[in-house]
Protein backbone atom coordinates (compact mmCIF):
# COMPACT_ATOMS: atom_id res chain seq x y z
CA UNK A 1 0.00 0.00 0.00
CA UNK A 2 1.31 3.39 -1.19
CA UNK A 3 1.92 5.76 1.64
CA UNK A 4 -0.35 8.39 3.17
CA UNK A 5 0.54 12.26 3.53
CA UNK A 6 -0.57 13.47 7.41
CA UNK A 7 -0.28 16.52 9.09
CA UNK A 8 0.83 16.08 12.91
CA UNK A 9 0.21 20.27 13.87
CA UNK A 10 2.75 21.53 16.89
CA UNK A 11 0.46 22.32 19.65
CA UNK A 12 -1.05 18.52 18.92
CA UNK A 13 2.14 17.02 19.55
CA UNK A 14 3.31 19.74 22.36
CA UNK A 15 -0.04 18.83 24.26
CA UNK A 16 -0.82 15.04 23.69
CA UNK A 17 1.33 13.50 21.42
CA UNK A 18 4.78 11.33 21.88
CA UNK A 19 7.71 12.00 19.93
CA UNK A 20 8.02 9.06 16.91
CA UNK A 21 11.06 8.22 14.52
CA UNK A 22 11.12 7.05 11.08
CA UNK A 23 10.43 3.48 11.13
CA UNK A 24 8.58 3.48 14.42
CA UNK A 25 5.10 1.56 14.04
CA UNK A 26 2.32 4.80 15.36
CA UNK A 27 -1.52 4.41 16.57
CA UNK A 28 -2.88 8.01 15.85
CA UNK A 29 -6.60 9.20 15.81
CA UNK A 30 -6.39 10.85 11.91
CA UNK A 31 -9.05 13.08 10.74
CA UNK A 32 -9.68 12.74 6.91
CA UNK A 33 -8.90 16.32 4.88
CA UNK A 34 -11.92 17.69 3.72
CA UNK A 35 -11.79 17.47 -0.09
CA UNK A 36 -13.68 21.06 0.01
CA UNK A 37 -10.93 22.67 2.89
CA UNK A 38 -7.83 24.81 1.70
CA UNK A 39 -5.58 22.06 0.94
CA UNK A 40 -2.41 24.66 2.21
CA UNK A 41 -3.64 24.33 5.79
CA UNK A 42 -2.33 20.88 5.85
CA UNK A 43 0.65 21.05 3.70
CA UNK A 44 -0.63 18.74 1.02
CA UNK A 45 -1.61 15.85 3.60
CA UNK A 46 -4.13 13.42 3.35
CA UNK A 47 -4.94 13.18 7.03
CA UNK A 48 -4.15 15.05 10.19
CA UNK A 49 -3.56 13.96 13.66
CA UNK A 50 -6.50 14.65 16.32
CA UNK A 51 -5.83 14.01 19.79
CA UNK A 52 -8.70 15.83 21.39
CA UNK A 53 -11.92 14.10 19.86
CA UNK A 54 -12.57 9.89 19.37
CA UNK A 55 -9.63 8.43 20.23
CA UNK A 56 -11.24 4.83 19.76
CA UNK A 57 -10.98 5.00 15.80
CA UNK A 58 -7.06 4.64 15.32
CA UNK A 59 -4.92 4.15 12.31
CA UNK A 60 -1.71 2.34 12.85
CA UNK A 61 0.98 2.71 10.26
CA UNK A 62 4.89 2.86 9.84
CA UNK A 63 6.56 6.07 9.72
CA UNK A 64 8.72 6.16 6.79
CA UNK A 65 9.51 9.81 6.09
CA UNK A 66 9.36 13.42 8.36
CA UNK A 67 9.30 16.22 7.23
CA UNK A 68 8.99 19.40 9.45
CA UNK A 69 7.30 22.76 8.48
CA UNK A 70 8.46 26.17 8.51
CA UNK A 71 5.90 28.35 7.59
CA UNK A 72 6.48 31.76 7.01
CA UNK A 73 4.46 34.96 8.64
CA UNK A 74 3.97 38.45 8.69
CA UNK A 75 4.87 39.65 11.89
CA UNK A 76 2.60 42.42 13.04
CA UNK A 77 3.46 44.38 16.89
CA UNK A 78 1.02 46.51 18.77
CA UNK A 79 3.83 48.93 19.88
CA UNK A 80 1.32 49.90 22.43
CA UNK A 81 0.93 46.81 23.54
CA UNK A 82 4.58 45.61 23.55
CA UNK A 83 5.32 48.92 25.56
CA UNK A 84 2.79 47.52 28.12
CA UNK A 85 4.57 44.05 27.93
CA UNK A 86 7.86 45.39 28.36
CA UNK A 87 7.00 47.21 31.31
CA UNK A 88 5.45 44.24 32.96
CA UNK A 89 9.10 42.72 32.37
CA UNK A 90 10.84 45.29 34.33
CA UNK A 91 8.63 45.50 37.64
CA UNK A 92 9.25 48.36 39.99
CA UNK A 93 9.66 47.50 43.72
CA UNK A 94 6.08 48.32 44.48
CA UNK A 95 4.50 45.66 42.02
CA UNK A 96 2.48 42.76 43.31
CA UNK A 97 1.16 39.73 41.96
CA UNK A 98 1.35 38.55 38.57
CA UNK A 99 -0.08 40.66 35.22
CA UNK A 100 -1.35 38.63 32.02
CA UNK A 101 -0.79 40.69 29.03
CA UNK A 102 -2.15 40.00 25.62
CA UNK A 103 0.63 39.16 22.85
CA UNK A 104 1.82 42.02 21.34
CA UNK A 105 2.09 40.24 17.92
CA UNK A 106 -0.52 39.37 15.17
CA UNK A 107 0.88 36.23 12.76
CA UNK A 108 -0.17 36.10 9.65
CA UNK A 109 0.61 33.26 7.44
CA UNK A 110 1.81 33.57 4.56
CA UNK A 111 -0.16 31.41 1.61
CA UNK A 112 2.38 28.93 0.09
CA UNK A 113 5.65 30.10 2.02
CA UNK A 114 6.78 27.14 3.51
CA UNK A 115 9.85 24.99 3.78
CA UNK A 116 9.89 20.94 4.25
CA UNK A 117 13.23 20.11 6.31
CA UNK A 118 13.86 16.36 6.76
CA UNK A 119 14.02 14.96 9.83
CA UNK A 120 14.90 11.51 11.31
CA UNK A 121 12.52 11.93 14.64
CA UNK A 122 9.51 14.42 15.29
CA UNK A 123 10.29 16.81 18.30
CA UNK A 124 8.28 16.52 21.02
CA UNK A 125 8.69 20.72 21.44
CA UNK A 126 8.88 23.04 18.80
CA UNK A 127 10.74 26.33 18.77
CA UNK A 128 8.19 29.26 20.17
CA UNK A 129 10.35 32.27 17.41
CA UNK A 130 9.30 35.35 19.31
CA UNK A 131 10.08 37.95 16.45
CA UNK A 132 11.68 40.53 19.06
CA UNK A 133 10.88 44.03 20.02
CA UNK A 134 11.23 46.32 17.03
CA UNK A 135 8.94 48.10 14.84
CA UNK A 136 6.98 45.46 12.75
CA UNK A 137 6.52 44.33 10.19
CA UNK A 138 8.66 41.41 10.45
CA UNK A 139 9.29 38.54 8.11
CA UNK A 140 9.90 35.32 10.03
CA UNK A 141 9.88 31.24 9.99
CA UNK A 142 8.48 28.98 13.07
CA UNK A 143 7.99 25.10 13.01
CA UNK A 144 4.14 24.58 12.72
CA UNK A 145 3.99 20.94 12.79
CA UNK A 146 5.53 17.63 10.61
CA UNK A 147 4.64 16.35 7.79
CA UNK A 148 4.37 12.41 7.95
CA UNK A 149 4.54 10.10 5.92
CA UNK A 150 2.57 6.52 7.41
CA UNK A 151 2.62 3.56 5.39
CA UNK A 152 -1.11 1.90 7.05
CA UNK A 153 -1.13 -1.51 8.59
CA UNK A 154 -4.89 -1.25 9.31
CA UNK A 155 -7.89 0.59 7.88
CA UNK A 156 -7.21 4.33 7.19
CA UNK A 157 -9.37 7.69 8.32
Amino acid sequence: MAGMRVFYEDWQMECCGRPFAVGDEVAWPLVAVDPGERRDRYYGAEAWVENHGDRTRRTTGRVSAIELVRQEYVVHTDRRARARLDRALDPDAGSEGTVVLPSPYHWEAVPGAYALQTADNCPKWFDPDEPGPGPGPHRTHRTVGALITLEPTADGP
